[in-house]
């Protein structure tokens, strides 16, 4: 599978500007937010930076860490790549639907996981939005997606799905996700607890103490309802979003350069 190119990002970039530019003006959660907002020119630089740097790094650390399971299984990396025993051998719409429920499982783990300890330094740059729409989507280090794709990849093929199967759930997962931090006021009424939606989502982002390590699950909500982190009040919508760590810097590279710095006296918060 090709990677993104230049003018394929340029291109995806103007086309949901425009679409989430008019839904954003029509129902949106905080009225009056600018397009230009706080941190726009940071992420425009994201959504060039994220695809082509970071989605060339994944698929070879997940190769890297496929190697020892081939070799457990008794069998070569590009054996173990074809998909083996009776998950590997269903039909490839079979094999969709298990890899996304799956994946959307061990993805609201590892969302667990980046909030708290060392990993909450990575992941703390994507919750360094203080204003929050859908480019918002695309701010992460590229340790954190790294690594996320890491659990959520690596137990799947190991368990024999096809790795072709398995690699389009990242840019499924992709594209919603850029919908989920959209200023959006969409709870899906009565599907509020099927589907993640972005109020949903708005609130695992904020800074308010209520709803602070909440909201983990990228599509099903379920998780969040079986594990006790699931927070969506009816009728209300967050509007106070960012980090309590020490000030994140404004920029692309100091960003990237943040989770590497000696931290100076303030603890973990998400």
């Amino acid at each position: 599978m090709n990677g993104p190119t230049l003018q394929g990002l340029i291109v995806g970039f103007v086309l949901l500007g425009v679409l989430f530019w008019f839904l954003q003006g029509l129902t949106p959660s905080i009225r009056g937010q600018k397009i230009l907002r706080a941190g726009f020119v940071t992420d425009c630089f994201y959504w060039l930076f994220t695809p082509i740097v970071t989605r060339a790094v994944t698929p070879v650390a997940v190769a890297i860490t496929l190697v020892p399971v081939a070799i457990a299984y008794g069998v070569t990396l590009p054996e173990l790549l074809q998909g083996r025993g009776p998950l590997g051998t269903q039909s490839a719409g079979a094999q969709a639907l298990q890899v996304f429920i799956l994946g959307d499982f061990l993805g609201y783990w590892q969302h667990r996981w980046f909030h708290g300890g060392w990993r909450w330094r990575f992941h703390a740059v994507h919750h360094s939005s203080t204003e929050l729409d859908w480019l918002s989507s695309v701010r992460l280090h590229p340790v954190n997606d790294a690594l996320g794709r890491l659990i959520q990849a690596v137990p799947i093929v190991a368990m024999g799905y096809d790795p072709k199967v398995v690699a389009l759930f990242a840019p499924a997962t992709t594209l919603y996700a850029i919908a989920l931090h959209a200023n959006l006021n969409w709870t899906y009424g009565p599907l509020r607890y099927v589907i993640a939606s972005p109020v949903f989502h708005r609130w695992h982002h904020t800074k308010a103490a209520e709803g602070q390590d909440k909201n983990f699950a990228g599509f099903f909500p379920l998780w969040d309802l079986l594990f006790g982190t699931f927070y969506m009040p009816k009728g209300r919508q967050p509007s106070l979003f960012g980090i309590d760590d020490e000030a994140m810097p404004r920029g692309l590279l100091g960003q990237l350069a943040y989770p590497f710095r000696r931290r100076r006296g303030a603890g973990v918060t998400s």
